[in-house]
C-alpha cells in the first residue's frame, strides 16, 4: 500500500480513537452535573463538548509533544507500530465501555503504543524519562483529586455552615455550571493532545514533516473528534461515575469537578499526560468520604482500580499481538 494512503488510514483510525475517547470519557465530563440534576443529559453533553473544543485555542501542545516523542524512541517506530498501538487502545476502550468501567483512554493509548513498539524493537524502545512522570501520576492524579475535593468539601461545610440545605443546593446548582465547564475544558486540554501527538508522530515517521511538531490542522481535527465523541456520550459509564460510586449533591459535584479541573490543568501545563478519568474518580471518592466513609461504594471503587491497573498492560499485550499479526501478513511491518 502506498505510504500516503497508509498515512490517511492511520490518521482516520487515530481520529476514531479520539472520538471514542470523547465518547468513553463523556461520563467524566457530565456524570456529576447530570447526577445532581443541574443539567439534563442532552444539555450536559453539549455543554461539555463545547468546552472540550474551546480548549484547542489555549493551552499549547506540551502533552502532545510528550506523547508523540517522549514515551517511545521514534527510531523504532513505523506506521505499523502506530496502527497496532491504536488498535490495542480502541479494543480496551470498547471492552471497558461495555462493562461500564471508567478507565483511562490515555493510558490505553500509551500502553498500546508502547506494546506495539516493544514487539518491534524490544524494551530498548522505552524512554524512561517520559514514563517516570506518567506512571507516577497513575497514583498521584486520583490522590490529588481526592485530597483537593475533600479539602473543598471541608471548606464548603465551614463557609456555608449557616445555610439551609435547600439554599446551599440552589447556590451550588449555579456554581456547578462553572465547575463542569472548567472540568470539560481541562479534559479537552489534556486528552485531545494525546491523539495530536500520535498523528504528528505518524506524519514524522512517514517523512511528511521534517521535524516533530503539531500542525494546526491536526489540533483542530483532534479537538473536533473528541468533542463529537463527547456529544455522543457514553451512558453506561455515566451511571457508574455519577451514581454508583457515591450519591452526589450540587455542592459535592462542584467540589469534585473543581478539584479535578485544577489537577488536570496543572499537569497539562507541565506536559504530563495524566488520566482525566482517574482524577475525577478520585474527586468523587473524596467528596463521598467527607460525608462519611460508608457513603463511598468501595466495592465499585475496587473494580475501577483493578481496571486502572490492567489498562496499560492489557492494551500493550493486545497491541503487541496486533503488530505480530501485521508482521506475519505484511512482512514489511
Amino acid at each position: 500500500m502506498p505510504t500516503i494512503w497508509f498515512v490517511i488510514i492511520l490518521v482516520m483510525v487515530a481520529l476514531a480513537f479520539d472520538f471514542l475517547n470523547g465518547f468513553h470519557d463523556a461520563a467524566n465530563s457530565i456524570a456529576t452535573v447530570v447526577s445532581t440534576r443541574v443539567l439534563s443529559p442532552r444539555v450536559a453533553v453539549v455543554w461539555a463538548a463545547f468546552f472540550n473544543f474551546v480548549a484547542a485555542f489555549t493551552f499549547g501542545t506540551a502533552v502532545a509533544t510528550t506523547m508523540g516523542k517522549g514515551m517511545v524512541d521514534l527510531k523504532y517506530v513505523n506506521l505499523y507500530v502506530i496502527l497496532a498501538g491504536l488498535m490495542g487502545a480502541i479494543f480496551w476502550d470498547i471492552l471497558t465501555w461495555y462493562y461500564g468501567l471508567p478507565v483511562s483512554s490515555s493510558h490505553a493509548l500509551i500502553g498500546g503504543y508502547a506494546g506495539a513498539a516493544i514487539a518491534k524493537g524490544g524494551w530498548v524502545v522505552i524512554l524512561p524519562s517520559g514514563w517516570t512522570k506518567t506512571l507516577l501520576f497513575i497514583i498521584l492524579s486520583p490522590l490529588i483529586g481526592l485530597i483537593l475535593a475533600a479539602g473543598f468539601m471541608v471548606a464548603t461545610y465551614w463557609i456555608f455552615r449557616n445555610y439551609s440545605p435547600l439554599r446551599l443546593d440552589n447556590y451550588f446548582r449555579k456554581l456547578q455550571l462553572f465547575s463542569a465547564a472548567a472540568y470539560s475544558f481541562a479534559h479537552g486540554t489534556n486528552d485531545a493532545q494525546k491523539t495530536m501527538g500520535i498523528v504528528a508522530g505518524t506524519l514524522f515517521t512517514a517523512g511528511l514533516i521534517k521535524s516533530f511538531y503539531i500542525p494546526f490542522w491536526v489540533i483542530l481535527m483532534a479537538y473536533t473528534a473528541i468533542s463529537l465523541g463527547t456529544l455522543a456520550g457514553g451512558w453506561r459509564i455515566v451511571k457508574t461515575m455519577g451514581m454508583k460510586i457515591t450519591k452526589l449533591r450540587p455542592f459535592g459535584g462542584f467540589c469534585a469537578e473543581a478539584a479535578a479541573a485544577i489537577s488536570i490543568l496543572g499537569a497539562a501545563t507541565a506536559g504530563i499526560p495524566v488520566s482525566t478519568t482517574h482524577t475525577i474518580a478520585g474527586g468523587v471518592m473524596g467528596v463521598g468520604s467527607m460525608q462519611r466513609l460508608s457513603a463511598v461504594r468501595w466495592g465499585v471503587a475496587k473494580n475501577i482500580i483493578w481496571a486502572w491497573i490492567l489498562t496499560i498492560p492489557v492494551a500493550g499485550i493486545f497491541s503487541a499481538a496486533c503488530f505480530w499479526l501485521l508482521h506475519y501478513f505484511i512482512p514489511a511491518a
